[in-house]
């Protein structure tokens, strides 16, 4: 199971201690860059299955692409 959490950064150092002195537990930081790009494409994909759904609405690609 993967978990990401969102700690103050004045905690983080102290539990990042505590987790990585468990054997059964892989801990690692990422960036806020990185943990935003992660939202966002889960974001994303729920937006997607919804669309599959037909609980939202999608927009043709071609109506994207001549907005840019």
């Amino acid at each position: 199971m993967k978990v990401l959490l969102d700690i103050q950064n004045n905690k983080a150092v102290h539990l990042m201690e505590v987790l990585k002195s468990l054997p059964y537990v892989k801990a690692k930081t990422i960036s806020g860059e990185k943990a935003l790009l992660i939202e966002e494409i889960k974001e994303s994909v729920e937006n997607l299955n919804l669309v599959k759904q037909g609980k939202l609405k999608a927009r043709p690609a071609k109506d994207l692409l001549n907005e840019l």
